[in-house]
């Protein structure tokens, strides 16, 4: 799973009119719940549309090493068997989870729930990662974590023989944190409650409910969620179709309003509305997108995403909305380049421990390409309607977004953008190259730096 060492440059040139339908892999959010909670359901749960990335085949694997079975049938139709709530077995490997920050999180809480020990460990990127907002919560309920200064991979947890149920407020938004502390809880004896100031994606409590737990969400009297999980249910195995992912579709999409002429459709689109905050800003900005053929999937809603190039304007995007779009920032810049005026980015913060520093990737990717922008502690201000966009090499750091982001300003620039390395963008989007020369994008091999 470790990212190799070898670089795989790229660079993306201005493209004639995008045009066409396409199809995004699954979301990998969904798709990570989706093999987890296989896993701890006794009997077969069948998983429709899985996103066959490195990132969710770490996961995978790791089910495997925890005890499940876990089969591929077909391209993106995958059965696992589970050994029920509280039923994991001790792993003989380590868990290696590449580059996967929701894949080694979320494992952490379900492994934190049973009284066995594994040790995690990542690529470079990963290990750069802090854990302790997870870490913290799994210790108050009971987990020895033996980790490296900083709570940084490898480390190994061992959870207790009985789970203490907690009350937790996460202190930043986070559906990670979340998450984890709901999958220990899966083991645990009582009654535990996580209280959310801010909203986040909450594809955990609907699928908690979908394999039949016992889970209320209430609003609070500050207008925080409260989300309160009884213990040790009994799973039933589900059929669960994986929805489009809109981090994956937001490429496309963004890469169809700014190229100019293109007319691109991404259908069967996730439109959880705590998933939705890039297309509520595209919008905002006066984007031609339209929804089409909305209908309900799953418990989830889906559409097809229709956008035609647009004159975008810029705006300021409050940061009470990040939580709704926190992967999409990367992307959104690179609109907000090609837009009239200013973009104001706020509540940023999250961005700084993500597969890079992604705040700081984006500002230098923008500078080096003559976009004008300022960076702040928790925030980014982008000037749109440079003279000239385009030119420059972008250092990805290991991020799959940030390559991604900065190839799609190639599309629309008017000289040609290139990225350090394009090798982490099968952590997450596997088809994304081959899709967008579908489209009509123009890629060109690019020469290594020295």
């Amino acid at each position: 799973m470790a990212h190799a060492a070898a670089k795989t440059p790229l660079a993306a040139g201005a493209a004639g009119p995008l045009a066409g339908r396409i199809r995004v892999p699954g979301d990998k959010s969904i798709s990570h719940r989706s093999l987890m909670f296989g896993a701890v359901t006794v009997g077969e749960t069948r998983i429709e549309g899985l996103l066959e990335a490195e990132d969710v085949l770490g996961t995978a694997a790791a089910m495997r090493a925890l005890g499940a079975t876990v089969t591929r049938d077909g391209e993106g139709l995958w059965r696992v068997s589970g050994l029920g709530v509280g039923g994991l077995l001790e792993p003989e490997t380590v868990l290696d989870f590449g580059n996967a920050g929701t894949g080694s999180r979320l494992t952490m809480g379900l492994v934190g729930g049973h009284a066995i020990a594994a040790t995690f460990v990542g690529d470079a990127s990963l290990s750069r990662r802090p854990m302790g907002r997870v870490l913290d919560p799994l210790r108050r309920m009971g987990v020895e974590v033996i980790a490296r200064k900083g709570d940084r991979i490898p480390l190994t947890l061992r959870g207790p023989d009985v789970v203490v149920p907690i009350t937790y407020r996460v202190p930043v938004p986070s559906a990670q944190v979340k998450s984890s502390v709901l999958l220990c809880a899966l083991n645990s004896p009582g009654v535990s409650t996580v209280i959310e100031p801010v909203a986040t994606r909450d594809h955990t409590e609907r699928m908690l409910q979908g394999f039949g737990a016992a889970i209320e969400v209430e609003k609070g009297p500050a207008g925080e969620r409260v989300i309160r999980l009884q213990g040790r249910p009994d799973f039933k195995p589900q059929t669960v179709t994986v929805p489009g992912d809109p981090s994956s579709a937001a490429f496309a999409i963004v890469a169809g309003l700014i190229v100019p002429g293109s007319d691109v459709t991404v259908e069967a689109v996730l439109l959880n509305p705590l998933r939705t905050g890039l297309f509520t800003t595209l919008l905002e900005m006066g984007a031609d997108l339209t929804i089409e053929n909305e209908r309900l999937s799953g418990g989830e809603r889906i559409g097809d995403v229709r956008v035609r190039s647009s004159r975008l304007k810029g705006v300021r995007v409050p940061p009470e909305r990040a939580p709704s779009m926190i992967d999409e920032y990367p992307i959104l810049s690179v609109a907000a380049a090609f837009a009239e005026g200013e973009t104001f980015m706020e509540g940023l913060e999250e961005l700084r421990v993500k597969e890079s520093d992604r705040l700081s990737a984006v500002a230098h990717g923008l500078k080096v390409n003559g976009v004008e922008v300022e960076e702040g502690e928790t925030s980014l201000k982008v000037v749109g309607g440079a003279r000239r966009i385009g030119g420059g090499t972008v250092p990805t750091h290991l991020d799959h977004r940030i390559a991604m982001s900065f190839l799609v300003m190639g599309m629309a620039g008017h000289a040609p953008v290139t990225v350090d390395d394009t090798a982490t963008i099968a952590t997450s989007f596997p088809s994304f190259l081959a899709l967008m020369t579908g489209l009509g994008a123009a890629f060109q091999e690019a020469r290594a730096a020295a």
